[in-house]
């Protein structure tokens, strides 16, 4: 006889055998905060010009070594509801700015971290919210006020220059003076006359063996491939795009050809070959110098395009073949025939050169009316210069965020300790239950100077407390001097260390909204995984 076992009893009974669920402030709330703090002190090491970096191996085995937040986050694939919040949150920030992601993390944290002790006192989680809205409200307010600099002209190089130094310097210190004029001359040689500056316009094209410093920009498009047939250099250039394969047309129907004789097959593939000699020979006397392809050139195509000395270029990937319409201004056609006069892309020189041992092709357009450009990094490992090109990403981002808005607040720390001041300040006025969750508030945003402090191996309550100091003296562009010996003050205007205001802004914002929201949810329900066996993760699985 078989026993019936009851289910458990209250909320679980209702749902499906398997689920669990976790309520109230012990189970949920505290559980969130936890979560989401041990995942703002991974990333929270990794922050600042002397942040660490973090190896990352992802599911398909794949080797990082960055201290960008957006690849660190991008690749865990954390999988705890409460931090894919912030994660969230951080990405927003990502597509919005292109920088500034630990900000987010870390605040978010440091403020989850502060509620935890507001809640032990005995406050509602609705107080807590309600105090940081405020004082969030009130940071925002007093943002625009704390601006130390503006790019007036982004189509000045030093001034763009100067604004771009900081973003890239949290990424590669060292190197910023070197990179922020690459990135500075690769965007303003393609901004647009009008219309919005595109991210997308500015590639990078990585090669190994030699230095970082050996980089360098083309205005135009680099491709890591040989070309196809013999001739390597053509200047200037008319330049035909196709989408498809250059070789013996296949007909569209398929049919039956009875041949009786060797002299009618000869006449068959003569045929063919006339054909296909008929329409290089037509792009040939259409002026046409390079003929680019979304595939392979047959052999017998490859002899005709030597024949009428023509340059051939194979890209494989269709993103590649756009890159290059856009580039020389062509149409890409879908078909091998002639293209007209607007559909022929214009170059100044497309050429075959050789960087260490690694073949490129170079599209390269002279003077400033390209809309395409390329930044070669050189460097000696591949781990290396995809942080740089991360460093790269950056620092593009701050530029299209200058185009938008070219306020910058001091960094260093100094806009992060002036804001807590003012916002204690506040606190200290307001006469309800909130107020010690907007003090709380000035407190977690001390945690970025910590931070920057405990990186660089000093005593962050000294930093602080000095820091703390100097501002009530009224200085308020002064920051933490992670070069100097102890705990030093510098003037972060003066020594050119900028934040974008963009940066700043959105950051505040949704740091705030995503440890609200945290703090609002009172019970986790997780439904019964849906059944089947897992897939095998080995290390050839191509996802």
């Amino acid at each position: 006889m078989a026993l019936h076992v009851p289910k458990a009893p209250g909320f679980a009974q209702m749902l499906k055998e398997g689920a669990r669920h976790y309520s109230g402030l012990e189970e949920a709330v505290f559980r969130n905060i936890h979560a989401c703090k041990q995942f703002a002190d991974t990333v929270r090491t990794a922050y600042g010009p002397n942040g660490m970096n973090k190896i990352i191996i992802n599911h398909i085995e794949k080797l990082f070594v960055t201290n960008d937040a957006a690849t660190i986050i991008k690749e865990l694939e954390v999988e705890h509801p409460a931090a894919k919040i912030i994660i969230l949150a951080s990405q927003m920030q990502e597509q919005e700015v292109g920088d500034g992601t630990n900000f987010i993390i870390i605040l978010a944290g440091a403020l989850l971290q502060e509620a935890e002790d507001l809640l032990r006192m005995g406050l509602t989680p609705t107080e807590i919210t309600l105090g940081y809205e405020l004082a969030a409200e009130k940071a925002l307010e007093i943002l625009p006020s704390l601006v130390c600099y503006e790019v007036k002209d982004y189509k000045n190089k030093e001034q763009a220059a100067k604004g771009i130094k900081t973003s890239i310097m949290s990424k590669q210190f060292g190197n910023e003076e070197f990179l922020s004029n690459l990135i500075t001359d690769a965007c303003i040689s393609i901004l647009p006359e009008d219309g919005a500056f595109n991210v997308d316009s500015v590639r990078v094209c990585k090669i190994l063996g030699s230095g970082l410093q050996n980089s360098s920009v083309v205005h135009g498009m680099v491709f890591k491939k040989n070309i196809e047939g013999t001739t390597t250099k053509k200047g200037p250039a008319k330049v035909a795009v196709f989408t498809c394969p250059v070789d013996i047309a296949t007909t569209e129907t398929t049919g039956t050809v009875l041949i009786k004789s060797a002299d009618e097959l000869m006449k068959f593939s003569r045929g063919e070959e006339n054909l296909l000699e008929e329409q290089i020979k037509s792009l040939s006397e259409a002026g046409v110098d390079v003929v680019v392809a979304g595939g392979k050139f047959g052999d017998l195509a490859l002899h005709y395009m030597n024949k009428y000395n023509m340059m051939a270029v194979s890209l494989q990937s269709k993103f590649d073949v756009r890159r290059v319409s856009k580039t020389v201004n062509a149409t890409a056609l879908p078909k091998v025939i002639t293209p007209s006069k607007e559909e022929l892309g214009y170059a100044d020189s497309v050429y075959i050169d050789e960087l260490g041992d690694t073949p490129v092709v170079v599209f390269k357009q002279n003077g400033n009316n390209t809309r395409v450009s390329t930044i070669v990094i050189r460097g000696a490992t591949d781990n290396y210069m995809d942080d740089i090109e991360r460093a790269i990403d950056d620092g593009v981002n701050t530029f299209k965020g200058i185009t938008r808005d070219g306020r910058f607040v001091p960094g260093a720390g100094a806009t992060e300790i002036e804001l807590a001041l003012k916002i204690a300040q506040y606190g200290d006025s307001l006469s309800g239950l909130e107020q010690y969750s907007v003090k709380k508030f000035a407190t977690a945003l001390e945690s970025f100077v910590k931070t920057l402090a405990e990186n660089t191996g000093v005593k962050a309550k000294e930093v602080i407390s000095k820091l703390y100091a100097t501002h009530n003296e009224g200085k308020q562009t002064y920051g933490f001097d992670i070069e100097g010996e102890g705990p030093n003050c510098i003037d972060a205007s003066e020594a050119g260390i900028l934040d974008l205001y963009l940066t700043k802004y959105w950051g505040l914002k949704y740091a705030t909204q995503a440890a609200c929201t945290v703090l609002q949810v009172d019970q986790i329900i997780l439904a019964k995984r849906a059944g089947g066996p897992k897939p095998q993760q080995g290390p050839m699985d191509d996802d």
